[in-house]
């Protein structure tokens, strides 16, 4: 006779397996160590079969029928209900596999050992925060635009436009990605060009003004904090590298000699090496500095832990302190002071500034130059460039 659930529930282990049937195949298995299995016997093709349905009380006595009564409608279609439950596992892992999230964690994970890792993160932090709670455990290729653009709206209702319009851009290219390995036929975030207000990369706040760039640099002069802050603030302006770059200097990396600075791929955001010319201004800071940090790693060691770099907020507090906030100067500033009096004041060739703010410079033939290209020329121009601040921290002008 059929089960009910007052006999599933009575029925107690014995010492070897026990199975109550229910009818049309479908029996519980009761094994000695107590667990109650459903199971449903069938024959398909000419052969008898078993298929698991779960375990009780976790799948009801009426879900084990809708169960059986399931797997009957496939046999009287031609179909061996084990294998179309294998199937439909691998399909539901392939689709676990394809979503938005795994595709973009690949994605992410084998194009950012060519990027540095701030700019990973950033990335990273974007997806995990504005696009995978909404639709990372989505098929890639049933993600529509539609879908996406809700997402940022989402960035764009807290005000932060820039970041909807990075995400987008990231978006684009996991998508891209998932058309070139055979995951998603198409892109959608192609269909939303215009869908998002309006947004202009900003520069960093700076004082290009010469007169005002000197007031800077007699600011940094009179900077009455510690001498290794002191010190990077000073280099600053005659190295103008980014500011990440700069705090992790290292004194193995200084060529005195050469009057060198050879910073490895690793810590660079284009992840090339990169040579920084040293004028003789910024080589007296360092040989001043070396007595005191020397015995260090890093050129300008943390507060708190010497053994780690001084710490990303180091520059800008300082400046705070000197009274420019964030919307006047930023550590960052110092390049856009030197990419604008280089080319407007003393007239270098752009390729030349470019080059030596490690930017992505190509030769006439469409080839990326090295850290050595028109080295000689990048020498002299550090040179006048650490003689030309010298003459506006004095108050007078090339």
């Amino acid at each position: 006779m059929p089960l009910s659930d007052v006999v599933i529930r009575k029925a107690k282990p014995t010492g070897k397996t026990q199975r109550l049937f229910d009818g049309g195949g479908l029996y519980l298995e009761i094994t000695p160590a107590g667990s109650k299995l459903w199971r449903q016997k069938y024959r398909y093709g000419g052969k008898e079969k078993r298929l698991a349905h779960g375990t009780y009380p976790e799948v009801s006595l009426a879900e084990a029928r809708a169960r059986r009564e399931a797997a009957r409608r496939l046999l009287a279609n031609g179909i061996d209900p084990s294998e179309h439950k294998k199937a439909e596992k691998a399909a539901g892992e392939e689709r676990a596999a394809n979503n938005f999230e795994a595709v973009a964690r690949e994605w992410h994970g084998k194009f950012s050992k060519g990027w540095a890792k701030s700019h990973a993160d950033k990335i990273m932090g974007r997806l995990e925060n504005d696009l995978f709670p909404w639709i990372g455990t989505r098929p890639v290729a049933e993600i529509k635009a539609p879908e996406l653009l809700r997402c940022l709206r989402r960035i764009e209702s807290r005000g932060a436009l820039e970041t909807a319009h990075r995400v987008l851009q990231n978006a684009g290219q996991v998508f891209r990605y998932a058309i070139a390995t055979g995951r998603a036929d198409r892109d959608p975030s192609a269909d939303l060009r215009g869908a998002l207000a309006p947004w202009r990369p900003q520069h960093y706040p700076a004082p290009t003004d010469p007169k005002a760039v000197g007031e800077l640099l007699r600011a940094i002069d009179g900077y009455s904090g510690g001498n290794v802050v002191k010190a990077m603030l000073r280099l600053a302006p005659l190295v103008f590298v980014r500011p990440g770059e700069l705090r992790q200097m290292e004194w193995a990396e200084i060529d005195f000699d050469a009057a060198e600075w050879n910073i490895p791929a690793h810590k660079m955001k284009m992840r090339e090496p990169h040579l920084v010319p040293l004028s003789r201004q910024a080589l007296a800071i360092l040989k001043d500095l070396h007595p005191l940090t020397g015995n260090r790693a890093y050129v300008f060691p943390g507060g708190h832990d010497p053994r780690k770099p001084m710490s990303e907020n180091a520059l800008n507090a300082a400046l705070r302190r000197m009274g420019y906030d964030k919307a006047t100067m930023t550590a960052h500033g110092f390049r856009a002071i030197a990419r604008t009096l280089l080319d407007e004041e003393l007239k270098f060739r752009p390729d030349y500034i470019e080059h030596q703010l490690a930017h992505a410079v190509k030769d006439p033939n469409g080839r990326a130059y090295n850290r050595t290209s028109h080295l000689a020329e990048r020498r002299k121009m550090m040179q006048v460039w650490a003689d030309y601040l010298d003459s506006l921290r004095e108050g007078g002008k090339r």
